[in-house]
């Protein structure tokens, strides 16, 4: 029985597919387009999450994240000979090599890079008269005996230094090198001696025998302490007075670490393990903050101590940097996850219209068969076949694509995606059909748009998907896609709830317009407007599919190219406020001036287009707050300029100002500046002084009693009050009177800020030349460069570029710029598979139009007509629900871990969505025009056919 039920499917399945070659292809090649975007998208996810927990540890300082493991010099009670063992090299290997086979996974260590050895705690100072002390204080040194010199460094100088046989406590002359910065910075030379004090008072000699360049100079072995390779002058933090002195390190041969034993500088025996984070995947962060903490404080830390010895420590930053990598992913996942569900649910939707169009198809066979006895299990059970032996393997080879186009990541999250896909095509199409031939089809009334009227059932469900929306959305506006546990799945689809509302809102209002232009177009003369209108609204009730779609992937395209947007213009103005101009000339300290020469040089180089001499001067002392004052200056202010922040809270943030940065501008200069850069307009009429606050030549002095007008920052303003208040700087002493607020200057990125006009100063020399346009980066360092090396240069092009340097960020961006494009694409898809739905039937149309005596060109007009109100249905709505989306979810989306997080220095304020009007109407616009263009090519085909041709294939209604 079975056997002759698998001959009986065989030559179906056989037959269907010879039958219909295309529509399998096409439905192959779009399970696999959409399996391959359903794998690469979970394993994209693990892949930059993998790159940034790696980039993290990799690039991190070597001293926070290298692993180490140390305990004191052994005790006093031991016999000297145990004491000397411990310290020795055989037993520093042999403890080393136990540490690294225990530490527990995932957690790895770079075994070349492994170092153990004896280093002192304590600086010692050194009396010799060669070193150098910059302000009389002789420098304090370290001394280590670490393994590995040798093969972490080459030889400048001198010689290798070596340890004698049998080097003891009592040994008082060892071998040692230094760095070639060390002996740069502290005067040392081949051959000299050091003088290292036991805690006895005798002298240990420590010859200088080589001098050695470390191979790698940022790797761990010389970063995890950087007095290893680097010495530093440091503060005396003894002394009352500001002075400084040299620290660095000697490196004593290996195997000397006893005679270190001696000395009082409290000794330590250490291993350190750099991490090795090529082997971490994203998943590993949770596991490595776990065993980080219970090596530090925990079980790990009771087996450690079982084999270095009882009182030794693990001490390290790497549990920090993990965290931090872990609260970045937190940030940036449900951010994502908006992109990965509405993407996914277009997919879903459009492989849904796929099916409903097989299944409009091939009603008229499947009705036959039914009729003539076919069971409802018989019939899915073909249908499933004939569909699995398409898909199944379009979806495994879309996930084979995705393995090895994205080479990172989980497999199974990916496996389970595009099994996801081959399930729901492989299901949808047998049980759409088979539900509808539950009954016997027989042909009834046509069931237009225009005519339908919705069921209890449907007016129920869509009133549920409208609370579950407006729930989503509220949420998300209240508490961000960051929920503090995990990824919200519901919040994270308010964009796609918000696009199924709307979907279902136009569906029921789009028959209203429809019948109110049928009734003119039936008085006209014409039968085209009449007919396109009447055919427009003879599509099936089920049309909000279709327009599902369309909402759906126009939504998400638009919500994609809003956050791409936004990061571009949050990295854009963190850029501009650090720089503070398109490029930024000043001193290397904050009192340096710029001569006129370098000014005239550098305002006249190829590219600028205007410069901006400014006078800054920070830290200025300003007066004490003005009693009931503040909150009426900031009112007045703020009314007059329209630049300041609030002015609810101006006399409470009065206090805040207590200090603020005095900035001297040429008023006509800086408004252009400032209007180039689009910062806040700048009231430059107002600084311009006449009378007792009149310019004064350079160098004039001038008494306290002058009143120079000021713009300032909005606390600084409520500090002041209205009044003239005295201030006394660099710049003279003097009384300003705020005359307008602005919540931004270009000069500096402090918050509290005072305005004047640099005329008025007397010391107007300026400290920076800012600048609008795009010198030449070369160019403009060499022409500065010849006025001496004090000056700094910054472009706000390479600050920008510092905000896109992680791969998690990068990684972020690249998905989102998918969305972008899978959006546009499956909106694109959607409309061509609505089109082609209903063509066998225009085709038809066409043919006996024609008999009728309809030309060629009004059946094209015809057509175009009749797909223009649906496209300008869905473009309008993809339109409007893009920007409904951006609009009402922008308050809960920050995009700051996306634009500038893990960069030092950068504004990271709030930074919201933002539309934008590429991708909020290019793929609308894309969707008029292949409606269009489809039913164009439509009519031109049909033309091309005979009517006889096209009657002979069956009357489709």
């Amino acid at each position: 029985m079975s056997n002759d039920k698998r001959a009986a499917s065989a030559p179906w399945i056989r037959t269907r597919l010879r039958t219909a070659p295309g529509a399998a292809t096409a439905l192959a090649v779009l399970v696999l387009v959409t399996a391959f975007l359903a794998a690469a998208f979970p394993r994209a996810v693990d892949a930059y999450e993998s790159k940034g927990l790696r980039h993290d540890i990799a690039t991190a300082d070597a001293g926070r994240s290298t692993v180490e493991i140390a305990r004191p010099q052994p005790g006093l009670e031991l016999p000297q000979e145990q004491r000397e063992a411990e310290t020795r090299n055989p037993e520093l290997t042999r403890v080393g090599t136990a540490l690294l086979k225990a530490l527990p996974a995932p957690l790895r260590a770079d075994a070349s890079s492994v170092a153990y050895g004896v280093r002192t705690t304590k600086p010692i100072v050194a009396t010799e008269p060669w070193l150098p002390r910059p302000d009389a204080v002789p420098p304090k040194l370290t001394y280590v005996a670490q393994s590995g010199l040798k093969d972490h460094a080459t030889l400048a100088s001198g010689a290798w230094p070596t340890a004698p046989d049998g080097v003891t406590e009592d040994s008082r002359a060892v071998q040692g090198a230094v760095t070639e910065e060390t002996a740069a910075e502290l005067k040392v030379k081949v051959g000299a001696t050091i003088t290292l004090l036991t805690a006895a008072q005798e002298p240990i000699t420590v010859t200088i025998t080589g001098i050695v360049a470390p191979r790698d100079p940022n790797g761990s072995y010389w970063s995890a302490d950087p007095l290893l390779r680097s010495p530093s002058l440091v503060p005396d933090p003894s002394s009352s007075f500001p002075v400084n002195f040299w620290t660095g390190t000697v490196l004593l041969a290996e195997d000397t670490g006893p005679v270190l034993l001696s000395t009082a500088a409290e000794p330590v025996v250490f291993w350190r393990f750099p991490p090795d984070p090529t082997g971490l995947t994203g998943p590993d962060g949770s596991r490595l903050t776990s065993v980080i903490a219970s090596l530090e404080s925990g079980p790990g830390l009771l087996k450690v101590r079982r084999i270095a010895g009882g009182t030794a420590v693990v001490g390290t930053g790497l549990g920090t940097i993990v965290e931090a990598n872990a609260r970045m992913r937190e940030a940036i996942g449900p951010v994502i996850a908006v992109a990965g569900l509405g993407i996914g649910s277009v997919a879903a939707v459009v492989l849904l219209m796929t099916g409903a169009l097989i299944a409009a198809r091939r009603r008229d066979e499947l009705a036959l068969m039914r009729s003539r006895g076919g069971s409802l299990r018989g019939i899915g059970g073909r249908l499933l076949a004939e569909t699995a032996v398409t898909v199944l393997p379009a979806s495994a080879l879309g996930l084979l694509l995705a393995v090895l186009l994205v080479d990172e990541g989980r497999w199974w999250p990916g496996a389970l995606a595009a099994a996801g896909v081959a399930l729901l095509v492989c299901v949808a199409l047998p049980v759409r059909t088979t539900l509808q031939h539950i009954r016997p089809a027989l042909h009834g009334a046509r069931e237009d748009m225009v005519s339908a009227r919705p069921s209890r059932r449907r007016t129920v469900a869509e009133l549920t998907l409208l609370v579950l929306a407006v729930g989503a959305v509220t949420a998300l506006r209240r508490r961000g896609t960051s929920t503090g546990g995990g990824t919200d799945l519901l919040v994270s689809a308010a964009p796609v709830l918000v696009a199924l509302i709307a979907a279902l809102v136009l569906v029921r209002i789009y028959p209203l317009p429809l019948r109110l232009a049928a009734r003119p177009m039936a008085r006209l003369r014409g039968a085209i407007g009449f007919l396109s209108l009447a055919r427009a609204g003879r599509s099936s009730a089920g049309g909000a599919l279709p327009l599902l779609a369309l909402l759906l992937a126009l939504a998400t395209a638009a919500f994609g190219g809003s956050v791409i947007a936004g990061i571009g213009d949050a990295r854009d103005d963190a850029a501009l406020a650090s720089v503070g101009a398109d490029a930024r000339v000043s001193g290397m300290g904050d009192r340096a001036t710029l001569p006129d020469e370098l000014v005239r040089t550098v305002s006249g180089l190829d590219g600028v287009r205007d410069a901006a001499p400014v006078r800054v001067e920070y830290s200025v002392t300003m007066p004490e707050a003005a009693a009931g004052d503040g909150a009426g200056t900031r009112t007045d202010t703020a009314a007059d300029t329209g630049t300041a922040a609030d002015t609810g809270t101006a006399g409470d943030d009065a206090g805040d100002a207590a200090t603020a940065a005095l900035v001297g501008v040429e008023p006509a200069s800086y408004a252009r500046l400032a209007r180039t850069h689009g910062l806040p307009a700048f009231p430059a009429a107002r600084l311009r002084a006449t009378g007792p606050s009149a310019p004064l030549p350079e160098g004039t002095e001038a008494g306290p009693e002058r009143v120079l007008p000021a713009i300032a920052s909005p606390v600084v303003a409520a500090r002041l009050g209205k009044e003239p208040r005295a201030v006394r700087t660099l710049s003279g002493d003097f009384q300003v009177q705020v005359v307008g607020t602005t919540a931004h200057v270009a000069a500096v990125s402090s918050t509290n800020f005072l305005i004047v006009n640099a005329a008025s100063l007397e010391q107007q020399a300026p400290t920076t030349l800012l600048l609008a346009g795009a010198p030449d980066p070369g160019k403009l360092r060499a022409a500065v460069d010849e006025n001496g090396k004090k000056f700094v240069v910054q472009l706000r092009s390479e600050e920008r570029a510092r905000y896109v340097n992680t791969p998690m960020q990068a990684g972020a961006e690249r998905i989102y710029l998918a969305a972008v494009a899978a959006g546009a694409g499956y909106a694109l898809l959607a409309v061509l598979l609505s089109l082609l739905q209903t063509a066998p039937e225009r085709k038809t149309l066409l043919a006996r139009l024609r008999t009728m005596g309809l030309t060629t060109a009004q059946g094209r007009r015809l057509l175009a007509f009749e797909a223009t109100p649906q496209a300008l249905l869905a473009a309008g709505g993809g339109l409007f629900t893009g920007w409904a989306t951006i609009a009402l979810l922008s308050p809960g989306v920050d995009l700051v871990p996306l634009a500038l997080a893990g960069v030092a220095g950068a504004d990271a304020g709030p930074v919201a969505l933002r539309t934008d009007l590429w991708s909020l109407g290019l793929p609308a616009a894309g969707v008029v025009a292949l409606a269009a263009a489809v039913a164009g090519v439509q009519a031109w085909w049909a033309s091309r056919r005979g009517s006889i041709t096209e009657l002979r294939a069956g009357d489709s209604r």
